[in-house]
């Protein structure tokens, strides 16, 4: 997400921060929401409901990170490259999250088969991992979760998602930048007025119809399809970094209601689902789902109020920048702490209302640190290859 052909700018570290910190916060959830959907591990009223409250929070995450890459990548073409080639931007792009996301994911595959030989049972697998498909222990479900990542991930990285999807943005990038480069304020408003229309058929296809504008069992395709998805983040990064300038006071004037009429969708909404005899997992995320319209106003109201203010003097600048080196490594292992120190937090006694943001804390400072350790210790090179 960084782009070294351009001058650092703080304010997009700033989201980036932020966006981090609402990305743990997400997955230090799991542990109250695992056992209240159709995870694993013991529901409590107080617990489903925190759960809720801070996981509703959370949601912005992933749109800010690919508005980010929007905001840096769409419309900077080099200078003198008039037709900018694919395979020179896919390697460079690609290749930098593809080791990285092997290396990982295999690492959280093998990791219960780990936990079995250290003599830990199911307890801790679901401590670690508490939306696992299974806490088999043996060798079998290991070999099957790697021999499934070419296509797709396996809940014991549940994580593991994003770089798939990230990987059809680059790929799709360079072919939609060049549109973008040409195309005019209003042609790009178009396209984000289409997909506006498309943030609804979530809602449509769970409570109107199970499906609309010419889907059927023989067509997956309607008329907003081609409009719909992350791509939609992508261009509005690019258009809030390109057009939006606005002071703090009329930043914070938009974003406020907008950003808690967006909660409270995604808050009400998950509550109501929960109220299902037998909710389906789909049902389950449904308002929390990241191309939905209430995810999109939290997402924008924080971009928009993050970029009218100043990162702060130059040694908080300097930390945010390096997060930008540690931000891929800290995304790839964060998730082997969350379930520890989520029971060191329950241990040590602090509410429940306050155990997700503690976990985050925590957590944030542990993998950033460890993060930056082994960048020293690998070098340049390897720290490239290893962590992002």
């Amino acid at each position: 997400m960084n782009n070294n052909n351009i001058q650092r700018d703080s304010r997009l570290d700033l989201i980036r921060l932020v966006a981090f910190f609402l990305l743990i916060l997400c997955h230090a959830c799991d542990p109250f929401n695992a056992a209240a959907t159709y995870g694993a591990g013991e529901a409590n009223p107080d617990f489903t409901y925190w759960g809720a409250v801070w996981g509703a929070l959370s949601r912005p995450c992933v749109p800010l990170f690919v508005m980010l890459t929007g905001a840096l990548l769409l419309g900077r073409k080099p200078a003198g490259d008039e037709n900018p080639a694919l395979m020179p931007f896919y390697r460079r792009r690609i290749l930098r999250v593809l080791w990285p996301f092997i290396i990982w994911s295999v690492a959280y595959y093998i990791f219960p088969w780990v936990l079995g030989l250290a003599g830990y049972g199911t307890d801790a697998v679901i401590c670690f991992f508490p939306w696992i498909e299974t806490t088999d222990q043996s060798l079998t479900p290991v070999i099957g979760r790697i021999a499934q990542m070419p296509y797709n991930f396996s809940y014991a990285a549940c994580h593991m998602w994003y770089i798939y999807m990230l990987i059809g943005l680059y790929l799709y990038q360079p072919i939609f930048d060049s549109w973008v480069q040409r195309a005019t304020r209003r042609q790009k408003e178009a396209f984000l007025l289409l997909w506006g229309v498309s943030l609804f058929l979530p809602y449509l296809t769970e409570f109107v119809s199970h499906y609309n504008f010419g889907t059927c069992d023989w067509n997956a395709y309607g008329t907003f399809y081609y409009f719909a998805g992350f791509n939609g983040y992508l261009l509005l990064g690019h258009y809030l970094y390109s057009y939006v300038e606005w002071p703090v006071h009329r930043s914070l004037a938009m974003a406020i209601p907008l950003f808690v009429a967006g909660y409270m969708v995604n808050l009400s909404g998950y509550r109501y689902v929960l109220t299902f005899d037998h909710p389906t997992a789909l049902q389950v995320e449904l308002f929390w789902t990241y191309c939905t319209p209430n995810v999109v106003m939290m997402a924008v109201a924080l971009f928009v109020v993050l970029l009218s203010v100043k990162a702060g003097g130059i040694p908080f600048r300097r930390q945010l920048a390096h997060l930008t080196l540690c931000g891929f490594g800290i995304y790839m292992v964060h998730y082997f702490f969350v379930g520890p120190l989520f029971a060191v937090v329950s241990d040590w006694g602090v509410p429940v209302a306050l155990r997700v943001p503690f976990t985050t804390v925590l957590v944030f400072v542990a993998t950033w640190v460890v993060v930056a350790l082994l960048h020293r210790l690998l070098g340049q090179k390897s720290g490239r290859v290893i962590l992002g």
